[in-house]
């Protein structure tokens, strides 16, 4: 099919809409970002890009330490919220009746309503141009222990999770797969006999 090239955009879509917690449990402050991804492995990393004009921007700095709080459909008046007010201003926790957790390694506290945080501590930071880029380990993982099965598997495709594309949230849709269902072996199906082929036998 003809496309049509423009020019270089963040046109990168769908991206998570997490809010990202950072300060003490004292004096805490959230805030909204899609510029996050994971960048490795072992140990586990993951990246959250941030303008210097930001209001948590210092904070994270002088701390080097966040939490990224998974965000669901439930949630998205707020998460919006929290990405068009600035924390100088409003106490967006407050204001949003989100409610904070003491999280296990660092400082920053964990948002209650998320069903998963990830708590981290800040490695590096990269000045890239209009945001700065900190890469950081993840120390923790807090989940809600309801999307947890009896086997120890994590359900987070039933936390109704939020995704953000082009300027717009969107709800997570139906399962299509897992990972590598693609290449793995379909189970072999046994011919079962039948009471006809039995009587014939005997």
């Amino acid at each position: 099919m003809a496309k049509v090239t423009w020019k270089p955009g963040t046109l990168m879509a769908p991206l998570p809409a997490v809010l990202v917690s950072c300060g003490t449990m004292e004096k805490a402050n959230v805030f909204t970002v899609a510029w996050t991804g994971i960048i490795n492995t072992h140990p586990t990393m993951l990246y959250i890009s941030v303008r210097p004009s930001r209001h948590s921007y210092e904070i994270i700095r002088r701390s080097g330490e966040f939490v990224i709080n998974l965000t669901t459909s439930a949630m998205a008046h707020s998460v919006d919220f929290c990405g068009v007010r600035s924390g100088s201003k409003v106490d967006k926790i407050e204001k949003c009746g989100f409610h904070k957790e003491k999280a296990s390694k660092v400082e920053a506290p964990v948002i209650s309503e998320s069903p998963l945080s990830l708590e981290c501590k800040v490695i590096e930071v990269k000045h890239l141009g209009t945001h700065d880029m900190f890469i950081a380990e993840v120390v923790a993982v807090d989940i809600e222990e309801r999307y947890i099965d009896s086997k120890g598997k994590l359900n987070l495709q039933q936390a109704g999770l939020m995704a953000y594309s082009h300027g717009e949230y969107f709800s997570l849709g139906r399962k299509l797969g897992e990972f590598g269902y693609s290449v793995r072996k379909k189970p072999s199906k046994k011919k079962t006999k039948s009471v006809k082929d039995i009587k014939q036998k005997s």
